[in-house]
């Protein structure tokens, strides 16, 4: 199958071949003949598999078979969870777009809003945007969703994680009733489905791949590892093994500065992002990680999800994640685009638990060795961590409920558009 079979403009198949790309992807294989034929679309992809174009080629076509507007209103609006998303989708966006009549731009947080505020001015056909200054911008009468035609939620599960159903559902208000919604999701859970029950009409339901498979092409190992020993051992395996290109997790943000503070010391360059760092800052340190000035990029999942590495051949949990669809995500960095990747997990007594539901939701077992001189303490509690200052909720409270999202948006943003907390928790059973 070639692009060309999907029925999609010259002006797009033009920009498709600039970019080097041929055959579609199994998701945009799937989503795009819907999409094109105008109906609802709900579809689960993972990380790297290209749903990005899966939905922006087939809106693009769209809106360029329909005649602007002189002061051309937003007609497509894309919401994403995070800014380092946003701005890739809106990447994908201007390079797609590239032989049409069709104007973009982003928004989020973080920044000063007054140069998104002219170039919404001057007329955009399609709007990437974060909820938070989506909502503040509305709010203060400086943007208009009167004309959307076509709404895509972008990464919907980690939108629920982060908290921002409140703001999903005052977004669907300010748009008209009669549009095309697209919806995007790693995974299809009980919270999922419900909110596509509330925004989806009679959708194409898609999938590219089995739900919370890890990838095959990913070598998988873990290290069992006193809890103490941790930052020493992983800064020997990136010593040792020469590592130049590493994406490192920790479930905090402190953490995240401590680890990267501590790899600097230890002469190995290193740069955090999350989302207490300026978006200046993680611009920065993505770029140098792009670009190979820096080695090593510690990170917490908000502030990695969507993150488009090419090629990532290790990631690292240096604290595996409580919530386990969380580790098919973070592994998901490596491995692709048939290349082999790397993913090591650094496991300590009181991680136990998280491990085993782990291994239960990807349905195998990790091999695991352990380091002489790195053993794990055979006296430390396998007693699961508790989850406070930032840690994130544990997947097996029944109560958790989500937390609000002020990793990834401006501190600006006022305070009405901060969800309330509320049972939209995911199901994780």
């Amino acid at each position: 199958m070639s692009f060309k079979s999907l029925g999609l403009s010259e002006a797009l198949l033009k920009a498709i071949s600039k970019k080097g790309y041929s055959i579609p992807s199994p998701i945009q294989a799937k989503a795009i003949p819907p999409v094109l034929l105008g109906v609802d679309v709900l579809a689960s992809a993972q990380t790297g598999t290209g749903k990005t174009a899966g939905f922006t080629l087939p809106l693009l076509h769209l809106l360029s078979e329909r005649p602007a507007e002189r002061h051309r209103p937003v007609r497509a609006l894309i919401l994403t969870p995070t800014r380092e998303l946003a701005a890739q989708v809106y990447a994908n966006v201007r390079e797609y777009s590239e032989f049409l009549d069709i104007r973009s731009t982003v928004i989020f947080g973080g920044v000063n809003q007054k140069s998104q505020v002219s170039t919404i001015r001057q007329g955009v056909d399609v709007l990437v945007a974060t909820p938070g200054r989506l909502l503040d911008l509305h709010n203060q009468g400086l943007l208009s969703l009167k004309h959307v035609e076509i709404f895509v939620l972008d990464e919907a599960d980690r939108m629920l994680d982060m908290g921002f159903l409140r703001d999903i559902e005052r977004v669907m208000k300010i748009m008209p009733a009669k549009r095309q919604n697209l919806m995007f999701s790693a995974t299809f859970s009980k919270d999922i489905k419900k909110l596509a029950n509330g925004i989806l009409n009679h959708p194409a339901q898609v999938e590219a791949t089995p739900e919370n498979t890890a990838v095959e092409a990913i070598s998988q190992k873990v290290y069992r590892v006193a809890k103490g020993k941790k930052t020493d051992l992983i800064i020997k395996l990136i010593l040792d093994g020469n590592w130049k290109q590493v994406l490192v997790f920790a479930r905090t943000k402190h953490g995240a500065n401590k680890l990267t503070k501590k790899m600097i010391s230890e002469g190995i360059t290193a740069a955090a992002i999350h989302g207490n760092k300026s978006q200046g800052a993680r611009t920065k340190a993505l770029a140098g990680f792009k670009n190979g000035t820096v080695s090593v990029l510690v990170a917490t999942d908000i502030a990695a999800r969507g993150l488009d590495i090419p090629l990532l051949p290790h990631v690292v949990n240096f604290e595996i994640p409580n919530i386990s669809e969380d580790y098919v995500h973070r592994i998901g960095r490596t491995g692709r685009a048939g290349a082999k990747g790397e993913a090591i997990s650094l496991v300590s007594a009181d991680e136990t638990t998280f491990l085993r539901d782990i291994e239960k939701l990807i349905g195998e077992k990790l091999p695991v060795e352990i380091m002489e001189g790195y053993e794990p303490d055979p006296n430390a509690s396998t007693a699961p961590i508790k989850q406070g200052g930032g840690g994130g909720r544990s997947r097996n409270s029944n109560n958790s409920k989500p937390k609000t999202a002020k990793s990834s948006e401006s501190k600006s943003s006022h305070n009405s558009r901060r969800p309330k907390r509320t049972n939209d928790r995911r199901s994780k059973s």
